[in-house]
């Protein structure tokens, strides 16, 4: 049987009368249409937005309207960039007391060990800003803008793993199948530019020295909405698109009248069937037509000024560098692309973290600067929300062998450093305390789904009243558990 048919013959009487009115609604407009033209309002009078919102979004006014979020994979470690404990230095090589782990369990990587031996920073560190806020000698580039964000020392998470932290991370459920972030406010939002993809993924190269995690494409997929707001991953070297030109012979004419032909085949296969994915399939074919000519405009910066570019430092002429992302990233959001997800591999420092972060820290150190700063100047950053966040944290004891010049650090859950910017969130704010062991939180604590809550309230949703219905679950980006705006980094 086909399963199409089943759900046809099986339509109860319900559902059949809260979907006719929109499928009337097109009739009618299909009706009017030849007036409509008639009247003088043109063609553009009819063109639907490719990536419209729904219906009643935003619920209020937004501060922000689009978002960049950078994410460092692999969780870089609170302890040597923004969560000070001078303290611990007068700990070294001490046992990590019982009391603070309270029976904490923890990867199989440190479970092992007969000691948990306390590892202080070998970083320095200063206050900087009117804040005071402190900030890693890693990050100097970074540390220059403390009053624009807010940081947040009190995150945590439920996952103790990459793979299900990067995926509560991005989508708010540890379980994979549920939809990321970017592809929630594409859903939701839709975008203003029709010939961009609302939603855009960036992996940018890191350096062979240090270790990485593998990528799940679940980090940007769309899970139960519909697949046209699945991200889509641009190549870090290369052509950005595969495929992206005309084969030779074809030009942009016979193309044009290929996809309507397609196109229509695909409308009789709508009609016939009623599958929603025949509509993401006719979206994305228009979309991948339209793409030919912004996509190159896009990753073009030769139009670019000296100035621009020194902002995000040498690397940002270097193809597919996290600099030339950030850069990237800022054309998109000047083009109203709604959501940008940068994916920086590497922060996994079991070993040799003095070598390996601070590697990772030169490498992101300057783009991160250069985008807010290029942001600030163009007037965008004032509606446009950055965040910089990991998966997780790292812990205070030595992964391994513990010397004053070398550690490693293992995965941890229980907090982790985040900051944010722009649209909507409060400069120069420190938001939360933990221990002298950063270990526990202490003072003001924010779950992710507190994080994505006050994410979405600064994009104009209200986190409880955004839901999909899928197997039998009003399911958000927010999780079934109370989560709190965090009202203190709020403008």
């Amino acid at each position: 049987m086909n399963p199409c048919h089943e759900y046809l013959n099986h339509l109860t009487r319900r559902q059949f009368f809260s979907g006719a009115g929109l499928a009337l609604g097109g009739v009618g407009l299909n009706w009017i249409a030849p007036s409509l033209r008639g009247a003088g309002l043109g063609q553009d009078a009819l063109n639907a937005r490719v990536h419209p919102p729904q219906a009643g979004f935003p619920h209020f006014p937004a501060k922000a309207k689009r978002i960049i979020y950078l994410h460092m994979n692999g969780g870089p470690s609170q302890l040597d960039t923004f969560d000070y404990k001078p303290g611990l230095q007068e700990r070294f090589d001490q046992d990590l007391p019982a009391s603070i782990r309270q029976g904490q369990r923890i990867t199989t990587m440190t479970s092992g060990q007969t000691r948990f031996p306390v590892a202080p920073s070998i970083f320095k560190f200063a206050q900087h800003g009117q804040s005071g806020a402190w900030v890693s000698e890693l990050l100097p580039q970074t540390a220059k803008l403390v009053d624009d964000m807010a940081i947040i020392r009190s995150v945590s998470t439920n996952a103790i793993n990459h793979d299900p932290a990067c995926t509560f991370l991005m989508t708010g459920s540890e379980i994979p199948g549920r939809a990321s972030i970017g592809s929630w406010l594409s859903y939701g939002l839709g975008s203003e530019n029709n010939d961009l993809p609302s939603f855009v993924v960036l992996t940018p190269k890191f350096s062979p020295k240090v270790a990485a995690q593998a990528l799940f494409t679940r980090m940007w997929s769309s899970g139960p909405l519909p697949t046209k707001h699945n991200g889509v991953a641009l190549r870090a070297q290369g052509d950005p698109v595969l495929f992206l030109e005309n084969p030779q012979g074809v030009d942009a004419g016979t193309r044009r009248a290929m996809l309507d032909s397609l196109g229509k085949f695909n409308q009789l296969s709508l009609d016939r069937y009623g599958d929603p994915e025949t509509l993401t399939r006719i979206a994305q074919y228009e979309m991948a037509f339209r793409m030919q000519t912004s996509v190159p405009e896009l990753t073009d910066f030769s139009n670019e000024s000296p100035a621009t570019l020194d902002l995000y430092g040498a690397k940002v002429k270097e193809s597919g560098s996290f600099a030339a992302s950030c850069l990237l990233a800022r054309r998109m959001i000047e083009r109203n692309v709604r959501v940008v997800q940068i994916l920086h591999r590497g922060w996994d420092q079991h070993g040799t973290l003095p070598e390996h972060l601070k590697i990772q820290c030169m490498d992101t150190d300057q783009g991160c600067f250069g985008l807010l700063t290029d942001l600030k100047q163009r007037g965008l950053l004032d509606d446009t929300l950055v965040v910089w966040a990991g998966e997780f944290g790292r812990t205070v004891y030595s992964q391994g062998a513990l010397t004053r010049t070398n550690y490693g650090r293992d995965h941890h859950p229980r907090c982790f450093s985040v900051w944010v910017a722009g649209g909507g969130i409060k400069g120069g704010v420190v938001h939360g305390e933990t221990d002298d062991y950063s270990y526990n939180v202490v003072k003001d604590g924010v779950s992710l789904h507190d994080l994505n809550a006050t994410l979405l309230h600064c994009l104009g949703i209200d986190h409880s009243r955004f839901t999909f219905k899928s197997q039998g679950l009003d399911m958000r980006l927010s999780g079934v558990e109370p989560a709190q705006i965090v009202k203190a980094i709020l403008a």
